[in-house]
């Protein structure tokens, strides 16, 4: 805790916006003005981050994704490298409108970017002419560099991570439509009430967001890995009833197979023989007399 306390004051994560330029709602994030700069509270920095890691950790192990949003160019390259380590969905261009609300579109792009790079892998875009070859080209690297991040993305995510607030307005009104839960870093001029779950600091920073996506990312990898664990245990309880059921199968003793319907039948010709025959041995007397 004290070492990325230090990490995050030596990143300048505490370092806010101009006091001209700020948002009244951040004032329980703020802990002093500096030079006409708002200082902000590492405390909270810490605590926001400690309780997104906790959520983040427990929807990953529960087999839902986590979607990082970062188009702005301090954020771009973190993101790109984090999360294609951990394997999860991130958007570091541009936020295409509708990407969650009509999702299904976007699922149909994708599926052409697939049959584009087919084309293009076989060798048979060649067979058209150069003008055709070259838009097929140039739609081709249009929706790789739009939505490669999110291309293995097969579902909607269980929570949306933004880096600044007012960047990323569009991605996190689509999130609050559907329900989804968001994670944000929000500098002193964002709208916490865009946010469930506020990161306060500096988004300028490359290092302060560098350490904040490589924290949410080992949270993300730490879920998957009790996932894992979970899944494992499931499988040698599942492994060992089925052995524990074959081995009372082959203890029990083997019975005949009748329906009950047999079984029924069966009883009721047996109960109707003795009945018949008692009546038969009372009829006796009565007819000698």
């Amino acid at each position: 805790m004290t070492s990325l306390a230090k990490e995050l004051v030596e990143s300048g994560i505490h370092f806010g916006q101009r006091r001209s330029n700020w948002n009244p709602r951040m004032a329980p994030y703020i802990h002093t003005t500096r030079n006409q700069v708002h200082v902000i509270d590492v405390r909270e920095t810490i605590k926001g981050l400690l309780l997104a890691k906790r959520f983040i950790q427990k929807l990953v192990a529960e087999g839902k994704d986590i979607c990082f949003v970062g188009t702005k160019r301090q954020a771009r390259g973190a993101i790109e490298t984090q999360c294609t380590e951990v394997k999860m969905p991130y958007v570091a261009e541009r936020w295409l409108g509708g990407t969650l609300t009509n999702f299904r579109t976007i699922r149909e792009r994708l599926r052409r970017l697939e049959e584009l790079e087919a084309l293009q892998a076989s060798g048979e875009i060649r067979n058209y002419s150069k003008k055709m070859e070259s838009q097929l080209t140039r739609e081709r690297n249009k929706i790789f560099r739009n939505l490669n991040g999110i291309r293995g993305m097969t579902k909607l995510p269980g929570a949306l991570v933004a880096i600044d607030v007012n960047r990323e307005m569009n991605a996190l009104r689509e999130a609050k439509n559907l329900g989804i839960p968001t994670i944000c870093l929000i500098d002193t001029d964002g709208d916490p009430e865009f946010s469930d779950i506020p990161i306060p600091g500096n988004d300028d920073s490359m290092r302060a967001i560098d350490i904040v996506i490589r924290e949410l990312c080992a949270a993300v990898m730490a879920g998957k890995n009790q996932r894992a664990e979970s899944a494992a245990t499931s499988g040698e309880r599942a492994e060992g009833g089925e052995i524990l059921g074959d081995a009372a199968e082959e203890q029990a003793p083997a019975s005949p197979r009748r329906s009950s319907r047999s079984q029924f039948r069966a009883r009721g010709r047996a109960d109707e023989a003795p009945v018949a025959a008692t009546a038969r041995v009372e009829a006796a007397p009565i007819e000698n007399v």
